[in-house]
Parts: structure tokens; C-alpha cells; sequence
């Protein structure tokens, strides 16, 4: 049985709070966070059905086997070994979503591109990565949110801030904290020159309300702005977003997604203090690298990832080592390969 892998019983009790939280008078009174707890629960649920046709599946295997073994037929040993290919990576991906035990990793990610020197080379690279994170969030059945867009002067993004919704998005996104780095032949080099652009993504859990970040209003330094989507759209006529600067540590965040200034100015705060917090926990995590006398990079230099498109085909992770040659397949939103190596070097690091 399975039971003795994954905890069955903590998922039940889970669904029946859900359950039981919903049903509650006041439960819709702010609707935004009723939404987000359904979606939370659907999710844990989804887990929950999930766990039980592995279970099903496990024991229909156990059965076929003992039937092959008595009575020996290459036909049916060859659909029971498909089958048990089949069940091994559903058992995998089930196992994958398990190793997600960090106090965020359900959240909601906020996910900012942000090209290196480079203008238009690094730009397009910028807007590369943002169509791959968009698939990769749309084959998940994520929703993605664009809460601060800014174009680049003749192609691609100057820097994006994604909010992506859906459980795990924080968990399985974390993975793609650092610096991006592309090989290829320019399309904007007339004489056809290999360049070498460098992107830095940057990931954060939307943190709840209840979240204590501690931010002075003298510390912070707001501006005002209009807005102007991708590609130029939806320019408002009125200051409606916001820029919001914590002096102390230079942590810069904007917001333009709402119309109203009032509500961008709050999911401004909201990214401000998921970035304090990131720091602070990243200042935890050096102090105890230090102590142990380890030397690890975090920020720009941290190179993660390298995707060479010429004079040959290959993304690798520099951390795990995992490598795939399909260069256009990750392009297309097929990262999760090196979101599993990652989640697994992790817990053996």
C-alpha cells in the first residue's frame, strides 16, 4: 500500500476543514480571500483524488502481476509494463508535488524579469523568458497577472512583474531565483554574431496579510505615474500607477495593473513587503552559509541556467546539472524537468 508514503489521513482532515471552513456565515465577506481559500482547497483536494487512484492503480498492478506470473503472456506482460511505466510517473510527479514543505511554497508567486546590459539583445531575451514562464504557468492551469509591465526600446522588456495564482506556484517557481544566461545568433546582428544575453528572475511568495513586516512610512518614497500596458495598450490618461522606493534598502517595486491608484498602491505594498521579507530571509540563509564556512552567491551573480542555441542545442541547470537538448521545448514552457532536479537537489543539499 501507499498509506506508508504519504500522509492520507492528513489530507482527509484537510478537506473536511476546508469543508467545514466554507460553510461558515462570514465566509464571503471578503471575497477575494474566499477565493483564494477555494482555490487552496480544490487544490488539496485535487491531492487528495489524486493519492486515491494511485492507490487504485497500485493495487489493479499488484493484481495483473500475480496474473502474469501464474500464467505467463507476452501481451499482457507487455500492457502491464506500460502500465507500470505509466504509474511510476504519475507516483513521481504525486511525490514531486510532496517535497513542497517550505512555509510559502503554496502560495501565489511574484514572479520580475529583469534584462542585463545588453539593450536590445537582453531585452528580447527578457521577453523570451516571459513567453516561457507563461506557458509553463497556462499548462499548470495557473492564471497570470501583469502587475508592472515596461517595454523595451526597440524589442522585447525593459522588466516585467508577473503575479502567477495557483497552488504550489511559489514552490515550484522558487527553483527559478537567479541569473538566465542565452547563447544564440543574434537576430539583430547584421553580420550574424553569436551574443551572449543575461536575464535575472527574481521570485517571491505573495505573503498573507498576517505576515509582520515591519515598514516605516518615512522609509518610503511614492511615486505616481501612467500606466502603459505590453506593446503600449491601455495607456491610462490619469496617474493611476504607482512606484513605490524603501529608502533603507533601495528595494524598488511598481504596480499598474488596476485602474484605481488606490489599489495598485496596496498590491504595491504587498510586493514590498514580499521583497523585505525575501531579503531578510536571505540574509538568514548567508549568515548560516558563513558559519559553516560555505561561500554561496545570491543576487546577479548567481548564474543558474544556460541556454545555448548555437553552435549547438542545450539548456543546463549550472546547479543540479540536469540538461535537456530540446531548446525549443523549454522555450515553450517545458521547465518542469529542472523544477524536479531542483526540488530533489535541494533535499540532499
Amino acid at each position: 500500500m501507499l498509506g506508508g508514503l504519504f500522509d492520507l489521513n492528513e489530507l482527509e482532515e484537510q478537506v473536511a476543514e476546508a469543508e467545514y471552513q466554507m460553510a461558515q456565515p462570514g465566509f464571503w465577506d471578503d471575497s477575494e480571500k474566499a477565493q483564494a481559500f477555494i482555490d487552496e482547497s480544490n487544490q488539496i483536494k485535487v491531492l487528495y483524488e489524486t493519492f486515491k487512484t494511485l492507490e487504485n492503480s497500485y493495487e489493479e498492478l499488484t493484481v495483473l502481476l500475480e496474473l502474469v506470473l501464474e500464467e505467463p503472456d507476452a501481451e499482457m506482460q507487455q500492457d502491464l509494463e506500460q502500465q507500470i511505466n505509466e504509474f511510476a510517473e504519475q507516483l513521481d510527479e504525486y511525490e514531486l508535488s510532496q517535497l513542497l514543505d517550505g512555509p510559502y511554497d503554496k502560495n501565489y508567486a511574484i514572479l520580475e524579469l529583469h534584462p542585463g546590459a545588453g539593450g536590445t539583445e537582453s531585452q528580447d531575451w527578457g521577453s523570451m523568458l516571459l513567453r516561457m514562464y507563461i506557458r509553463w504557468a497556462e499548462q499548470k492551469g495557473y492564471t497570470v497577472e501583469t502587475l508592472d509591465y515596461l517595454p523595451g526600446d526597440e524589442a522585447g522588456i525593459k522588466s516585467v512583474t508577473l503575479l502567477i495564482k495557483g497552488f504550489n506556484a511559489y514552490g515550484y517557481l522558487k527553483s527559478e531565483k537567479g541569473v538566465h544566461r542565452l547563447v544564440r545568433i543574434s537576430p539583430f546582428d547584421s553580420n550574424s554574431r553569436r551574443h551572449t544575453s543575461f536575464c535575472s528572475v527574481d521570485v517571491m511568495p505573495e505573503l498573507p496579510d498576517n505576515i509582520d513586516i515591519d515598514i516605516k512610512t518615512d522609509d518610503l518614497k511614492i511615486d505616481t505615474y501612467r500606466a502603459s500596458g505590453a506593446g503600449g495598450q491601455h495607456i491610462n490618461k490619469t496617474e493611476s500607477a504607482v512606484r513605490i522606493t524603501h529608502l533603507p534598502t533601495g528595494v524598488v517595486v511598481a504596480s499598474q495593473a488596476q485602474r484605481s491608484q488606490l489599489k495598485n498602491r496596496e498590491q504595491a505594498m504587498s510586493m514590498l513587503r514580499a521583497k523585505l521579507y525575501q531579503l531578510e530571509v536571505e540574509k538568514k540563509e548567508q549568515e548560516a552559509a558563513e558559519i559553516r564556512g560555505e561561500q554561496k552567491e545570491i543576487g546577479w551573480g548567481s548564474q543558474i541556467r544556460s541556454y545555448v542555441f548555437h553552435p549547438y542545442s542545450m539548456v543546463k541547470d549550472h546547479r543540479t546539472n540536469y540538461e535537456v537538448g530540446n531548446t525549443q521545448s523549454v522555450m515553450d514552457g517545458d521547465i518542469d524537468g529542472f523544477i524536479d532536479a531542483y526540488l530533489r537537489w535541494k533535499l540532499n543539499d
